[in-house]
């Protein structure tokens, strides 16, 4: 029975890390390239220090989000209150802030994007903020912005 508990223990713990240890693009253009490699579409987080942490703690930080968010999106963190992203960053940063329409902080858009001569298109899927529920409501709403016909 101790040996089954530990190795539960053992389990949910390696579970709880994976959900701590996304990877969060923060350049668009490498964010850009592993969407088009990989066919998935881009999750967009738009954040800065003072937004409301509710989405991350809630959401970005659960096992199942962290399962969902590996087999179906590209993750991209746009912070706008980054005092280390260079002047080029901040810029494009607002530009495309304002380009999804996002108003209220912190916001995740769902885009693909192209780039042909070197012009990038992005198509908007749709966007989301904060929604009580938890992660699986959450991850529910956003399979709906990602497959509108299922």
């Amino acid at each position: 029975m101790i040996k089954k508990l530990l190795v539960l223990i053992i389990f949910l713990g390696a579970i709880s890390s994976n959900a701590q240890n996304l990877v969060w693009k923060t350049s668009m253009d490498s964010a850009i390239a592993a969407s088009n490699e990989e066919n998935k579409p881009m999750l967009i987080f738009f954040t800065a220090s003072s937004a409301p942490n509710n989405l991350q703690n809630e959401v970005f930080k659960t096992p199942d989000f962290a399962v969902w968010s590996r087999d179906n999106v590209i993750l991209v963190k746009l912070d706008l209150s980054d005092m280390n992203a260079s002047d080029t960053d901040k810029e494009q940063n607002v530009k495309l802030k304002n380009a999804f329409g996002v108003e209220d902080l912190p916001e995740v858009c769902f885009a693909s994007a192209s780039i042909r001569k070197n012009k990038t298109t992005f198509q908007a899927l749709g966007k989301i903020g904060y929604k009580p529920g938890g992660a699986k409501a959450w991850i529910a709403e956003s399979e709906a912005i990602l497959h509108p016909s299922e």
